[in-house]
């Protein structure tokens, strides 16, 4: 499941370190954060569907990889990521 253009749009603009900023990892990680909860939406009522739960169990993985990139780089930054997207660790 991916999310709307302008949806996308205002998570890339929430999110973004400076105007135009889209690749940074703080930016990715908010993208995957904001499918990852499409997704978990989805499982509610389509329990059976394993294509997609192989989808988000990727999904996850991802996110995850650019979170430990964070923590290695700055501690700061990856305790500020985790407490504005309600991440688990």
């Amino acid at each position: 499941m991916s999310i709307a253009a302008e949806r996308k749009a205002e998570v890339i603009k929430n999110s973004a370190l400076k105007a135009g900023d889209t690749g940074s990892p703080e930016v990715q990680v908010a993208i995957l954060s904001e499918r990852i909860a499409n997704l978990t939406e989805h499982f509610k009522t389509h329990t059976k569907d394993n294509h997609s739960r192989r989808g988000l169990l990727k999904l996850v993985s991802t996110r995850r990889s650019l979170l430990d990139y964070i923590k290695k780089k700055d501690e700061a930054r990856y305790k500020a990521l985790l407490e504005k997207h309600g991440i688990r660790r």
